[in-house]
């Protein structure tokens, strides 16, 4: 009996590692008092030989979770809610501002305040569930979150970094 139980335990641990989904760099985006509605980014991985989807994602904090793509055209950003996210075999999708993304609608106890955690949990076309706990950044965290830095002009030539640097004295001084 201690045998059949230490192997079920043994079998369930590998099956939870051995998830062919991986959610990466997930937050939420920090909201003002009073702003009902925020959004969430992340990479999720796909480690299996076949397509999968997101098709949903529930959490208590939000009265409501849309899965959205926005694009651009004409000069106009639009935003359009999507069934599910397609994350192709052996490869991964980044929801990210400006592209795919979670919308929040309705959070429940305003603000999300950097540094929070809250869980959401997300139901993909293979029948895996991934229950994970996502931490609220502030927009500028969120930047930099997504690798987005301040120029470093350390490894221009020197002349250049010269002739930066007089240009921005020259803006400075002329204001």
């Amino acid at each position: 009996m201690f045998k059949k139980s230490i192997l079920s335990l043994l079998l369930l641990c590998s099956s939870i590692y051995a998830s062919s989904i991986e959610i990466t760099n997930a937050y939420i985006r920090a909201t003002p008092p009073m702003v009902p509605n925020s959004a969430a980014f992340l990479s999720i991985v796909n480690n299996s030989n076949e397509d999968i989807t997101l098709d949903s994602i529930t959490s208590n904090i939000v009265s409501n979770i849309e899965m959205h793509n926005s694009s651009m055209k004409n000069a106009v950003m639009s935003m359009k809610q999507v069934k599910n996210i397609l994350i192709k075999a052996n490869s991964s999708t980044t929801l990210k501002p400006g592209s795919l993304h979670i919308m929040l609608f309705g959070i429940k106890n305003k603000p999300l305040k950097a540094g929070d955690k809250h869980e959401f949990i997300f139901n993909f076309s293979n029948k895996e569930i991934l229950t994970l706990q996502l931490s609220v950044k502030s927009v500028m965290q969120g930047m930099m979150h997504s690798k987005m830095k301040k120029m470093d002009h350390s490894l221009m030539p020197m002349k250049m970094q010269d002739e930066t640097a007089m240009k921005h004295k020259k803006m400075i001084e002329s204001k």
